[in-house]
């Protein structure tokens, strides 16, 4: 039986009372302060001042744990709007705030399905804005957004890791690069990326995203009006 599905124990006259919400609470803020590697059943139990094996009355182990942290995550996904167009929108909006706002969701997004109710609820949402499409492309359609967000969120969060890491932001990992890419372009080689480098716009992370969302539901729309 899946966690989603079994039952918790019932509450006892212990000294710490304990939940499953409250062990994802503690989950989540050990992962929002120091990413997955800090979370541990046992760093868990720690946080929540009780022994570890008490932990396993409530979950099964670490993976359930993961499962029911991405799914607490997923409650603050709410996509809204009038129309696929902006329910979609909304989805790939709402989900990148998440997972800006949880780094350790980048990477748990995608994988295997997660079915905990958060995530049957967002799949509601977005089944039902597609609703009049043909049933074929709703799967298709819903699954392309999700796959353009996770690509954009991963590429976000790692170079802001790398960020973090080197103590580099982009502007100046740029002039750091910059005599090397003038004098590989100045060899003729590259002649088509040399222009778009120069003088194309360098947008930021925001303006970025949403013009390649646009792009995507632009694909969408064109294909549906067929």
């Amino acid at each position: 039986m899946l966690v989603w599905e079994r039952p918790e124990p019932p509450n006892r006259p212990v000294p710490a009372l304990l939940n499953r919400e409250r062990i994802v609470r503690a989950a989540i803020h050990l992962a929002d302060a120091d990413g997955l590697e800090a979370v541990s059943l046992r760093k868990v139990a720690t946080a929540l001042g009780v022994g570890p094996m008490r932990l396993y009355s409530y979950i099964a182990g670490k993976e359930e744990l993961l499962d029911l942290m991405v799914d607490a995550a997923y409650a603050e996904i709410r996509p809204v709007g009038h129309g696929w167009r902006e329910v979609l929108r909304s989805l790939a909006e709402t989900t990148r705030q998440a997972a800006h706002e949880h780094e350790w969701l980048a990477d748990l997004l995608g994988g295997r399905p997660q079915l905990g109710p958060h995530v049957l609820a967002r799949g509601e949402a977005v089944v039902a804005a597609l609703d009049g499409i043909d049933v074929d492309d709703i799967l298709p359609v819903a699954t392309a957004v999700d796959a353009y967000v996770i690509g954009a969120v991963r590429r976000e969060i790692a170079e802001r890791r790398a960020e973090r890491a080197t103590g580099m932001d982009e502007k100046r990992w740029q002039a750091s690069l910059g005599p090397y890419l003038e004098r590989t372009f100045a060899t003729g080689r590259f002649p088509v990326l040399a222009t778009v480098v120069r003088d194309a716009a360098h947008l930021d992370a925001d303006h970025t995203f949403r013009i390649g969302l646009d792009f995507l539901l632009d694909g969408i729309e064109a294909h549906i009006s067929r």
